[in-house]
């Protein structure tokens, strides 16, 4: 008994001595800058203690770490019930089912809207009467869009893209801004694979389908790409699917993201039975002296940010941002500037820069203490909370596998936020909140970024370390 009493005395001396960041910090030696401070958190606003922290009022990017300022800015600003609407209008009239003018799609900055919403809007139309439409579909981003490019990544996407998050932002965008090709095989090896949108049984987009169908068990391997011709947005194909391979969903960024929603929209009041005369066509103003004829509102908010968050979704993020600015035709600066705002209520914060509200840009600047200052105002605001750590994500269970590492303390009792960015340099940050031993509530925020002369930097080098940290608080308090 005295032998296992002196052995968890010492246990607890040295949990204690080594609950800091010394092991986090190893990485500094490797040329990494680093901002990182743990807090426990006491039921009373302004009472916390300081667990472990370096360099905690450094100013470094915090990458998608960002989203955690836009979703506290938007509870603030909304509340969790928010829902944004969407919606058709029109200044014309209707006239034995026949609207006389222009029939309007006005954006209403939904991040998350869907064809399966614009559906509704069409079923709605019908029956607020309308069978044919005398003029043209007008899809109107008057709130935002174009919104300005200011990442490599998206800049580029205007001609070719690979990816979805690069989208073209836009409050009239439908799908994140993206196509989705569905591919699936052929019944017989040699042939093309099946391919066709999911958006519209229509061809809305030509598709230069060069995915090959092999025998079974062969592989799957399908590549990619959305390019911009003289044809409009083309989806390039190559490689090859299995016979008994399912079918894939392939997203990728459209050129413009209003003129996307502009053809999906108009294919579906085709397949309804809605005729438009004219030419679709895109506007940055708002229809004035313009009646609703349709509406349909968005997701609650709160619900909003568990997607954005857990998956880390630069459209949907960047596009609440831009929620937040009051003006017409908001631009990403503008968006950052009102989270900015936000942050400026919050005493004790210390400097911010934030060029985005999803992390995309390295431009992004903010420090440890800083992420804390955040992450412990939410904590003491019971109505918000809830639906702010709810949009963290419990490493065990997460949607992100690569955190599925660490001790069982920090699988089960952290929720976090990451950030993820390799170009110009390397960041990858971390935070949220953890609970301890004794079943307190504290905050932690990790900022670790390289340079044009530092090595790689992948997540286990950041993950393990830091696991091991948060392990050490978590068991001493």
């Amino acid at each position: 008994m005295v032998v296992a009493s002196v052995a968890t005395a010492t246990l607890g001396v040295s949990t204690a001595l080594f609950a800091d960041f010394s092991r986090l910090g190893q990485l500094q030696s490797k040329g990494f800058s680093i901002s990182a401070e743990a807090r426990l958190l006491d039921a009373d606003a302004g009472s916390n203690a300081l667990l472990g922290s370096l360099n905690p009022e450094r100013q470094l990017s915090p990458a998608s770490v960002t989203k955690a300022y836009m979703a506290a800015a938007a509870l603030n600003r909304y509340g969790p019930q928010h829902r944004f609407t969407s919606q058709l209008v029109s200044t014309g009239t209707i006239d034995s089912g026949v609207l006389r003018g222009d029939l309007v799609f006005e954006g209403g900055g939904d991040p998350g809207l869907t064809t399966e919403d614009l559906w509704r809007l069409v079923q709605r139309l019908q029956i607020a009467g309308v069978r044919e439409v005398d003029g043209a579909l007008v899809v109107s981003q008057w709130r935002f869009g174009p919104v300005e490019c200011i990442t490599t990544d998206r800049c580029n996407g205007r001609a070719r893209v690979t990816n979805a998050y690069s989208a073209p932002l836009t409050s009239a965008g439908v799908n994140f801004g993206t196509w989705c090709v569905n591919v699936a095989p052929a019944t017989t090896a040699g042939a093309p694979a099946r391919v066709a949108l999911c958006d519209s049984p229509q061809p809305l987009i030509a598709i230069d389908n060069q995915v090959v169908t092999r025998p079974a068990n062969s592989g799957t391997e399908i590549n990619a790409e959305r390019i911009t011709d003289e044809r409009g947005d083309v989806i390039r194909l190559t490689g090859q699917i299995s016979t008994n391979a399912t079918a894939r969903d392939i997203y990728r960024g459209a050129g413009d993201a209003a003129e996307k929603t502009a053809q999906v929209l108009l294919s579906m009041l085709n397949q309804a039975g809605i005729t438009v005369r004219d030419p679709w066509r895109v506007s940055s103003t708002r229809p004035a002296g313009a009646q609703r004829l349709a509406a349909v509102d968005s997701m609650p908010l709160q619900e909003l940010l568990l997607r954005t968050m857990n998956y880390s979704n630069n459209y949907m993020a960047d596009v609440l941002a831009l929620n937040l600015v009051e003006t017409p035709q908001a631009q990403l600066r503008q968006a950052g500037q009102a989270i900015e705002a936000y942050v400026q209520s919050l005493p004790g914060h210390g400097p911010i820069t934030l060029s985005s509200g999803s992390g995309l840009t390295t431009d992004n600047r903010t420090s440890a203490q800083g992420v804390n200052v955040m992450l412990e105002d939410m904590f003491h605001q019971g109505a918000l909370f809830p639906s702010f750590v709810a949009s963290f994500q419990s490493p065990a269970n997460g949607v992100m596998r690569f955190i599925r590492r660490g001790s069982p303390n920090f699988q089960n009792n952290v929720m976090v936020k990451t950030g993820t960015l390799n170009q110009p340099f390397a960041v990858r940050a971390l935070a949220g909140y953890f609970r301890t031993a004794q079943g307190r509530w504290g905050v932690f925020s990790v900022l670790v970024n390289g340079s044009g002369s530092t090595p790689y930097l992948s997540w286990p080098e950041v993950l393990d370390p830091l696991s091991l940290d948060l392990d050490a608080m978590i068991l001493a308090n």
